[in-house]
C-alpha cells in the first residue's frame, strides 16, 4: 500500500500556508530595555565632567592667565552692580527657598501621581550628594596661590548657589516622563544660567565658580539619570521629537542658538581686549558672562540628547521610522 503525502497548496486560497513564518531572531525594537547599550555613554559623559571639572580648577585657580580673566569679569561686574545688582541680589535671597519648593513640588506631584518612589529617591540622593559634595569641595581644594594676580586668597570654587538650582532643576528632569524632558531641559537650564549669572553680577562668585557648579551636578546627575531608566522601563518610553509640544525640537534649537550668540559675544569681547584695540570696562564681564551660558546650555542639549537616546522607543516611533526609510 502507498501512502500518498498532501502537500498545502501554495494558492492564495489555501487554508494554511506551505512555509510558516520563521520566528524572528531578533527582538524589536521597541521591547529593548531602556538604558541597555546606552551605559557606556553615560560613563563616559560622567568621567568627562570629572575631568572638565580638574582642567576647570587647573587653569582658572592654578595659572596667572586663568586667574586674570576669571578675577577681571568679577571685577568688572561691579560696572553693573546698581539696577542690575539690586535685583541679583533679591533674585539670590530667594534662590534657596525658591529651588527646594519647586523641585518639591514637582518631584512629590510625579512620585505620588505616577507612583515612580524608586525614581525618586534616586533624584532626591543625587541632589543631595551634589551639594554635599560642592561644600566639600570648597572645603578641600586649596587656596588660590598668588600669581601676580591680585584676588582674594580662599576658595569659592564650585558655587552653593548654582549648584543648589542646577540640582533642584536636574532633579526636576529626571523625574518627568521622557516627551516632558526637552522642555524640562530648557527650562531648568535657563533657570541654572541664570543663577549662575546672578552670583556674577552680585560679585559673589568668579565665572569658573558656576561652571565647576554646573559640572559637580552632572557628575551626579548622569549615573543617577542611568538609574532611573533602568529601574524605570515601563514609563522611560517615548514616540520621539515632535510627539507632544514638551518634545518639540525647538527646546532643543534654542539654547543650542543662546550658546552660539554667547560664543559670539565672548569672541567679540575677548577681541575689544586685544592689544591696540580700545579699552573696555565690562569686557571680562561679558566673556564670563558668555562662559556661563555656553557651559549651561551645553550641558542642557547633551543632557536632553543623551536622555532622549536612553529611552525607549515606542512601536508607533519605529513604524514611523519604517515609513520614512521605505520612502
Amino acid at each position: 500500500m502507498i501512502f500518498r503525502q498532501e502537500r498545502t497548496s501554495n494558492h492564495p486560497s489555501a487554508e494554511y500556508p506551505a512555509y510558516p513564518p520563521r520566528p524572528s531572531a531578533r527582538p524589536a525594537p521597541a521591547q529593548r530595555h531602556p538604558g541597555t547599550a546606552t551605559g557606556i555613554l553615560f560613563l563616559l559623559a560622567t568621567l568627562g565632567c570629572v575631568a572638565a571639572l580638574a582642567a576647570t580648577y587647573f587653569f582658572f585657580v592654578r595659572t596667572t592667565t586663568g586667574q586674570f580673566i576669571d578675577e577681571s569679569a568679577l571685577v568688572e561686574a561691579v560696572a553693573l552692580s546698581g539696577t542690575a545688582g539690586k535685583a541679583a541680589t533679591g533674585f539670590l535671597d530667594w534662590l534657596p527657598a525658591l529651588s527646594v519648593v519647586i523641585a518639591t513640588v514637582v518631584v512629590l506631584f510625579v512620585t505620588i501621581v505616577r507612583r515612580r518612589w524608586a525614581a525618586a529617591g534616586i533624584a532626591v540622593a543625587a541632589c543631595v550628594g551634589a551639594n554635599v559634595a560642592t561644600q566639600i569641595l570648597k572645603d578641600l581644594v586649596p587656596v588660590r596661590p598668588y600669581r601676580g594676580v591680585e584676588t582674594l586668597e580662599l576658595n569659592s570654587l564650585p558655587s552653593g548657589h548654582t549648584t543648589m538650582a542646577a540640582s533642584a532643576a536636574a532633579a526636576v528632569f529626571l523625574m518627568v516622563s521622557p516627551r516632558w524632558r526637552p522642555l524640562a531641559g530648557f527650562l531648568g537650564g535657563s533657570f541654572a544660567v541664570a543663577t549662575g549669572v546672578s552670583t556674577l553680577v552680585n560679585q559673589w562668585h568668579r565665572p569658573a565658580d558656576v561652571v565647576a557648579a554646573f559640572l559637580v551636578v552632572a557628575a551626579f546627575m548622569l549615573p543617577a539619570g542611568w538609574l532611573i531608566i533602568r529601574t524605570g522601563p515601563r514609563w522611560n518610553v517615548w514616540s520621539g521629537y515632535g510627539e507632544h509640544w514638551a518634545a518639540s525640537r525647538w527646546w532643543v534649537a534654542l539654547p543650542v542658538i543662546l550658546g552660539l550668540a554667547a560664543a559670539g559675544l565672548a569672541g567679540y569681547s575677548l577681541l575689544k581686549v586685544a592689544p591696540g584695540q580700545e579699552a573696555s570696562i565690562t569686557s571680562y564681564f561679558w566673556a564670563g558672562t558668555s562662559l556661563i551660558v555656553i557651559a549651561g546650555y551645553l550641558a542642557t542639549v547633551a543632557g536632553v540628547w543623551l536622555f532622549g537616546h536612553a529611552a525607549r522607543r515606542t512601536a508607533r516611533h519605529d513604524a514611523r521610522r519604517r515609513d520614512a526609510t521605505d520612502r
